[in-house]
């Protein structure tokens, strides 16, 4: 009878690694499928012969728009980490957003590239030198235990969550906006949605300022911060969301949110099709949430199934969509590709 309890999380265990091992791979054969399904019914030799009428200098403003969406994203997390007190080099913070994004963008890896960032930043000092390397690459190549990690890598982590919060926020408010403007179209009750979704984030936007503003809440969320060992992040916790810097920090999140955009505007224009912006504005958001299901590579397939259902209802043709979509993830690897500079550099 003692043997049954013993091999049940024995088998448990084993089902629970073997899918860990093979759900890299399942990914990729999810985006496979995701993309060849999206291009399955497009007819290349009618569409290249007689629909696109390319004009590829778009690439060039959409390259350009994706890099300054990265680049504003590691300026608002380099801030982040030296109100906590990092003092590495905004230009460091940077290069290691870029070298995060790379990683994201389906290069093999033992960590993603969020916490590549995280762990790579608690390892620098003032003058963007790393310090015990020893230990960062023992972090980099293990699961790191975050319960039992150290307060740098704990604050160097929640600086980075912060960060994501924030472009969470600027995303939904965006996507709001847009089913404000457009939501007619997508649904009856579009619209109405987009005000729902505008209000929520605006109401819990003020909610968290007034927690933070509020003398017994501050304390209580100081505690809890003491507790997790995290207790010098309530500085990067006021940059992002005390009032009247959350009004800044939502408005810059929005305009990151908006290059993006403008990224898929242009690859859109390259091809000649001049798409609605508030059918853009529903779509990249609504894709930003799936993507946080890990169900494919970086959104491969399923950026490209998502886009063209969204925009054939303002009538855009899905098959140049699909070319479009291509290649607006093409231009994202283009633009993460300085980061290789860093990676290469640590090996």
């Amino acid at each position: 009878m003692s043997t049954l309890p013993q091999s049940t999380p024995k088998a448990t265990s084993g089902w629970k690694a073997a899918l860990k091992k093979a759900w890299p791979t399942i990914r990729v054969l999810l985006s496979i499928a995701l993309l060849w399904k999206a291009t399955s019914g497009i007819d290349w030799h009618a569409l290249f012969h007689t629909e696109i009428q390319m004009q590829p200098w778009w690439f060039l403003a959409a390259g350009l728009t994706m890099l300054s969406a990265f680049i504003c994203g590691g300026l608002r997390w380099g801030f982040l980490m030296r109100a906590v007190g990092f003092n590495a080099s905004l230009k460091n913070y940077v290069a290691l957003y870029f070298a995060g994004g790379l990683i994201n963008q389906g290069l093999p890896s033992t960590l993603g590239g969020d916490s590549y960032r995280a762990i790579t930043a608690a390892h620098l000092n003032s003058s963007g030198k790393l310090i015990q390397e020893k230990e960062l690459n023992k972090e980099l190549h293990h699961s790191v235990d975050l319960e039992h990690a150290n307060p740098k890598l704990r604050l160097s982590f929640s600086m980075v969550l912060v960060d994501r919060l924030l472009g969470l926020a600027g995303n939904n408010l965006l996507g709001g906006i847009g089913l404000i403007l457009g939501g007619a179209s997508l649904a009856a009750w579009g619209e109405k949605l987009g005000y729902v979704v505008t209000s929520f984030m605006i109401l819990a936007g003020l909610a968290v300022s007034i927690v933070l503003a509020w003398g017994p809440t501050r304390h209580l969320l100081q505690s809890l911060l003491n507790k997790l060992q995290m207790n010098q992040s309530m500085p990067g916790i006021k940059l992002a969301f005390s009032w009247p810097m959350n009004i800044a920090q939502a408005v810059f999140a929005i305009g990151i949110h908006a290059l993006t955009i403008l990224t898929l505007l242009f690859c859109l224009k390259a091809y000649g099709v001049d798409a609605p912006i508030e059918g853009l504005m529903i779509g990249l958001p609504a894709l930003s949430l799936l993507l946080m299901l890990p169900i494919s590579i970086s959104g491969w397939g399923l950026r490209e199934a998502t886009l063209s259902s969204v925009l054939a209802l303002w009538g855009v043709n899905s098959s140049i969509t699909v070319l479009a979509s291509i290649s607006y993830g093409a231009i994202t690897v283009l633009a993460v590709l300085p980061g290789a500079y860093l990676l290469l550099k640590r090996n």
